[in-house]
């Protein structure tokens, strides 16, 4: 069921919400959280809207999108509700904001907060320079961006660090969760020698592929090196080399490693609501993101 709400204010749309519960038996009860989006347009909230129904399978949750207008427009509020098959397992708040609204969005939201549940944030394009500062990112316990949707993406990652406080992630680093634990598999065997130096190459403006740089130069102190090119990761021991490669669109990854014959292994790229699944998983501060967005200072780029 979707609900338009043209010209109106939070008031009303609270009351709109009440009477659908009342009527059409539509309730809050096991949301265990409040997602709140904030998009640039409308065209993108939709986009956001579908990731967010897809992770509501997994996190029954209220999800309110803030989709931001023109400021120099007159003052203005548009909402829909989404309930039902329309919004996944979650209820589906869209706020569409025009006018001085727009620099007032955590006033705008507050007011659909479900009470004593957790609230996380996620920013899918134009994150704020720093998301815990943000008026929204105040309200929330878990912050989320996207560096891979920023202008430049590699230094929006970069970036993450300087801005990072507990609490704040980024898809990019969910990207590469099945390349992190398939990395760890392939040093937990014989020979058990230290890496010596690590290269990491891709494409250049996926910062997925620099966190997870950052992450191996935090985790194995060696030289790590990040290039251009086909994307491969390479991790050599005094004896042995290992190497895991795979096409930039491909869906199956080689694993190589000297005197051995090559393994095959799914590892398609992850898809936006499948991140977003993972990073509500947790709602606590995650230091081994931090730590890989440090490590990134020690990435030698060429």
């Amino acid at each position: 069921m979707i609900v338009d709400m043209p010209d109106t204010n939070t008031q009303n749309v609270a009351k709109r919400l009440v009477q659908l519960r009342e009527t059409s038996g539509v309730v809050t009860v096991g949301r265990v959280l409040t997602l709140v989006v904030c998009t640039l347009d409308s065209s993108e909230a939709e986009h956001a809207i579908d990731a967010a129904n897809d992770a509501s399978r997994e996190h029954p949750c209220r999800v309110i999108v803030l989709a931001r207008g023109d400021r120099s427009a007159a003052t203005k509020l548009d909402a829909q509700i989404r309930v039902g098959g329309d919004a996944g397992a979650a209820e589906v708040i869209v706020l569409r904001l025009q006018g001085a609204l727009v620099n007032h969005e955590s006033s705008v939201v507050t007011p659909f907060l479900l009470p004593d549940t957790p609230v996380v944030a996620w920013w899918p394009r134009g994150a704020p320079q720093f998301p815990s500062r943000d008026s929204v990112g105040r309200l929330a316990n878990r912050r989320i961006t996207d560096a891979t949707f920023a202008p430049d993406p590699q230094e929006a990652i970069k970036g993450r660090l300087q801005s990072y406080a507990l609490g704040d992630t980024d898809l990019a680093w969910s990207r590469i969760t099945y390349w992190r634990a398939l990395l760890a598999a392939s040093l937990d065997e014989a020979p058990f020698e230290p890496v010596q130096s690590v290269t990491v190459s891709g494409l250049a403006d996926e910062p997925a592929l620099d966190v997870l740089a950052g992450w191996l130069a935090s985790r194995l102190n060696c030289p790590v090196h990040r290039r251009t090119g086909e994307l491969r990761v390479e991790l050599h021991r005094p004896t042995v080399s290992i190497a895991i490669s795979r096409p930039q669109t491909g869906r199956t990854a080689t694993l190589s490693r000297t005197g051995e014959p090559d393994q095959k292994f799914a590892l398609a790229r992850r898809e936006t609501q499948d991140c977003l699944s993972e990073e509500l998983r947790r709602l606590d501060g995650d230091e081994v993101y931090a730590e890989a967005l440090a490590g990134i200072e020690k990435v030698v780029y060429e």
